[in-house]
């Protein structure tokens, strides 16, 4: 790899991780860390936590169920005006596990990338992801910046209240929906019409997602109950009318 390019620690190196490390090959060295991991597939090379952390940017693509011993964990490490970011699902949360363990000296940002490793398969050129300031307005915007114009994303620049309000919604019913479905199998393959195969095709988009995926969207999300409670009110109310 190239000395010339700037350093990006990337704590993770999972299936999401792995997308990441693809996508930002071209503009960075990536320094990898991941127990779990013993190949950088070309895309990374992998190095103890305390190197992948004292990068100057440093990714954070773990489940939000264990963000807080990974903040914990990279603390020490971290140098002065280093620049933090997560990639989790939810953000309300992440926002404050970052800002209450990571030093005062460090720039922080949630994104999510509003896709994973099925739907952004064949690119991610188009596809939309979220950039909340969390500590260092500029260093969002920079961020966001970067998305645009290097990574050709539909960029939305949001609190991390906001996009939870909207990701409850939008994920939230998505992967509900889709965990309903997949218990209903087998379904129908045959005498399909077209609004069928396209709800399939959204639970295929999710279909491989962990649990912990599953349990962050839907519990560690502070709007993920009501939207659920309206969900189930409603769909009570159909079979009333159906059944009277």
């Amino acid at each position: 790899m190239s000395s010339s390019r700037p350093r990006l620690g990337l704590i993770g190196f999972g299936a999401f991780g792995r997308l990441t490390a693809q996508h930002l090959s071209p503009w960075f060295d990536i320094l990898a860390h991941d127990p779990a991991a013993s190949d950088g597939e070309g895309l990374a090379r992998l190095t103890p936590l305390e190197d992948a952390a004292a990068c100057p940017v440093v990714v954070l693509a773990v489940p939000v169920g264990v963000l807080a011993d990974t903040v914990a964990a990279i603390a020490p490490h971290v140098t002065p005006g280093a620049l933090i970011l997560d990639v989790g699902s939810v953000k309300v949360k992440p926002a404050k596990v970052m800002l209450e363990g990571l030093p005062e000296g460090v720039a922080i940002v949630g994104t999510h990338p509003l896709f994973g490793p099925q739907s952004g398969k064949d690119g991610i050129a188009g596809l939309r992801i979220a950039v909340c300031p969390v500590r260092g307005d500029k260093a969002a915007w920079r961020v966001a910046a970067f998305c645009r114009k290097a990574l050709a994303l539909k960029v939305f620049v949001v609190t991390p209240e906001d996009h939870d309000r909207e990701a409850a919604t939008v994920q939230g019913l998505t992967h509900l929906i889709a965990k309903v479905l997949m218990n209903m199998e087998p379904l129908p393959t045959r005498m399909t019409t077209t609004s069928f195969e396209r709800v399939m095709q959204g639970v295929d988009m999710v279909r491989h997602d962990s649990a912990a995926v599953f349990r962050a969207i839907e519990h560690d999300n502070p709007y993920a109950a009501e939207v659920r409670r309206r969900f189930f009110d409603l769909a009570e109310q159909a079979r009333a009318e159906l059944d009277g």
